[in-house]
């Protein structure tokens, strides 16, 4: 039944090395990364040319493909033009690196919002300015990938879905993120009721709501092993993308509004490997359980 999922991660989890995460990710016999953290420097720090140079000839020796480019494009304030005009310019060679690694998914988010504010303000500027970048994927082939994170305009489901039908562009789809749907109170089996159609990429990632901490998947409230049973018997196909949160890593810092210490408050005395290690295995225990 799941012969159609590939399991990918956020290797950086495992290490601010790309080297040690190759090694643990081919030890694990894992085939694919999603690229964020490179040796301390995030993927979108990178030029074409040092990718070239320095991180593809690694990946084709480890034999390691790259499901998504896990860019920061998105998380900028949504009042902030001159980043959103600095942005534009990385998509562009994100998008060329992504050519390069033939990966044509890149995870993107859809803007902060200023803190006190209402969302549904700012709806007609987040439509337009992600607009804008699906326009520049559709240059070179690319889909942007929409990650329902905390804290921006697409955090719910329902806007998800709002921000998913105006873009209305095949560059633009959903990826299904289990524990920021619990961290913004939501039941996860009604945002995949609502969002299916559009989901084109999953993270495994759990949590709970009781104080939002990441947990290993399968053990919160994401209903992750009911999620992803449907989701197979429907037809889905493609990756699956490891994104434990359940030790302090160094992208972590780029990634949280709030200090990561209060999302991870417990590392339950895991380094990074192990906890990858332990994500990959649980969800290999679910996907045995729904027909693996």
């Amino acid at each position: 039944m799941t012969k159609d999922l590939l399991i990918s991660g956020f290797s950086d989890e495992i290490s601010f090395s790309l080297d040690e995460q190759l090694a643990v990710v081919a030890s694990l016999g894992m085939e694919y990364i999603s690229l964020r953290g490179i040796d301390g420097k995030n993927i979108g720090e990178y030029t074409l040319e040092e990718v070239q140079d320095t991180v593809k000839p690694r990946l084709d020796e480890a034999g390691i493909g790259v499901s998504s480019i896990g860019s920061p494009i998105g998380k900028v304030f949504i009042d902030d033009q001159e980043g959103f005009e600095k942005q534009k310019a990385m998509l562009d060679t994100l998008c060329r690196i992504g050519q390069l690694l033939d990966c044509h998914n890149i995870r993107i988010f859809s803007f902060y919002i200023p803190k006190g504010q209402d969302p549904e303000g700012y709806k007609e500027e987040v439509v337009a300015k992600v607009k804008a970048f699906a326009e520049i994927a559709g240059r070179y082939g690319m889909v942007l990938l929409h990650e329902n994170e905390k804290d921006i305009y697409g955090d719910t489901s329902r806007r998800c879905k709002t921000l998913l039908d105006a873009v209305d562009s095949p560059h633009f789809k959903a990826i299904f993120d289990f524990a920021n749907f619990v961290q913004v109170g939501e039941d996860t089996l009604d945002c995949w009721e609502l969002l299916q159609e559009d989901v084109a990429y999953i993270h495994i990632k759990d949590a709970v709501s009781t104080d939002s901490q990441n947990v290993v998947c399968g053990t919160g409230e994401g209903k992750i092993p009911e999620i992803l049973g449907m989701a197979v018997r429907n037809g889905y196909k493609g990756f699956l993308t490891l994104e434990p949160h359940l030790v302090l890593f160094d992208s972590l810092k780029d990634l949280e509004l709030e200090d990561a210490k209060e999302i991870i408050k417990d590392d339950k005395g895991l380094d990074g490997a192990s906890g990858y290690k332990l994500q990959y295995e649980a969800l290999l225990k679910i996907l045995e359980t729904i027909g693996g």
